[in-house]
């Protein structure tokens, strides 16, 4: 009797001797013969001789289980949690590899749904397949392109299909930059010096010579690019690997399982910078020597114009260090702005799908950049006093 009330306190009303199912007499069932009747499985016996039995009563009482293996069950998770937490320190190199083998069974995919094999691509796009470098969009993208004659003998250069896999309107855009360039630079011209616009036609001949060669520089260096590059030998120094390592547009988009430090973005703004410095400094050599050659023509034409031609002589060496200081801080901006935050961080999400809208508003935002270009560039060499 005292272990049925121990077990369950219900069971307390076998004793009182009020209760309507108790009786005194010494010829009825026993107090203990109504204990096994009342209670069902013998639990308590079971629970007494097999320690294992809160699993099985777990499955009868879900409230009560959990509340007797909530210690158990915490102390697993603890130990899982503590195992994922040994594991924290793998985790970044862990979902690296996973990109890379999600990129290498995406891209092998879509080569198999085309028939082709790794072996038909070029060496650079299969290494990068390989590698894990390139997701399935990427090898899609470049099986597209190969289909038009001019755009396959293009990506034979390793510049151009890097630039062409991650725009596919890349050559247009040089195109349009280059053809805007000629009028709006000349436009531009003509604002700033208004009547003196044909009296210093030798000037703004050679701004626009310099237009022609820098503006497809402009459009090719800070493009946004698809990685094709092998890694740099271990010969190599450390300023030509971190370098090799930045992205060319500092704002682009990064592939998946591809990352890009604060320092790797900085570092694609100072290595454009030097490029176009370079760029700036030539084209303007050409540029200004050409000048000075038609003006020399013009004075042995014109005799009597020959003082005032001789004042408009540029002079060369300081003409270019100023428009490559100019290419390197003000182009350089501008472009890695255009290319890489308004066209395919704002333009393209929104138009992908819509081809000859994205290329009407990036052609109407590329000419207003030129335009504003032309502008600087002429306040810019009057306030060093070359103009």
């Amino acid at each position: 009797m005292a272990i049925a009330f121990c077990f369950n306190p219900s069971l307390s009303a076998f004793s009182n001797p009020n209760h309507p199912y108790s009786s005194s007499s010494s010829s009825s069932s026993s107090p203990l013969l109504h204990l096994r009747i009342a209670v069902s499985p013998p639990t308590p016996i079971l629970r007494h001789h097999h320690p294992t039995l809160p699993v099985l009563h777990a499955v009868s009482a879900p409230s009560d289980a959990v509340l007797a293996g909530g210690g158990g069950d915490d102390h697993g998770n603890s130990s899982n949690n503590n195992n994922n937490g040994g594991n924290n320190g793998g985790d970044g190199w862990g979902e690296a590899e996973n990109a890379g083998d999600k990129n290498r069974e995406e891209a092998l995919m879509v080569l198999a749904g085309a028939g082709r094999v790794l072996e038909s691509l070029p060496k650079d796009l299969k290494s990068a397949i390989e590698a894990g470098r390139l997701p399935g969009a990427v090898v899609e993208k470049f099986l597209e392109l190969e289909k038009f004659g001019v755009l396959r003998w293009l990506m034979q250069f390793g510049g151009f299909k890097e630039r062409l896999l991650a725009d596919d309107l890349f050559l247009a855009k040089v195109f349009m930059e280059c053809g805007v360039g000629i009028f709006t630079k000349t436009a531009a011209e003509y604002e700033r010096r208004r009547e003196k616009f044909f009296d210093e036609l030798e000037i703004v001949f050679a701004d626009v010579v310099m237009a022609i060669i820098a503006d497809f520089m402009l459009v090719y260096l800070p493009a946004p690019t698809v990685a094709l590059r092998p890694p740099l030998g271990t010969s190599a120094g450390a300023i030509a690997k971190f370098f090799h390592n930045c992205p060319d547009n500092a704002f682009q988009v990064a592939l998946a399982g591809t990352s890009y430090s604060f320092l790797q973005r900085f570092g694609a703004i100072v290595g454009n910078g030097t490029k176009l410095f370079a760029v700036g400094t030539a084209s303007s050599l050409v540029g200004t020597a050409v000048t000075n050659a038609l003006i020399n023509a013009r004075k042995a034409v014109d005799k009597a114009a020959g003082v005032e031609v001789e004042k408009q002589t540029l002079p060369i060496l300081s003409t270019s260090a100023a428009y490559g200081v100019y290419m390197a801080v003000s182009s350089n901006l501008r472009y890695q702005v255009l290319a890489g935050v308004i066209e395919q961080r704002l333009l393209e999400p929104l138009l992908h799908k819509h081809k000859l809208m994205l290329g009407a508003i990036s052609f109407a935002v590329r000419t207003g950049n030129t335009f504003l270009g032309s502008l600087l560039w002429v306040d810019y060499a009057r306030w060093l006093g070359l103009q």
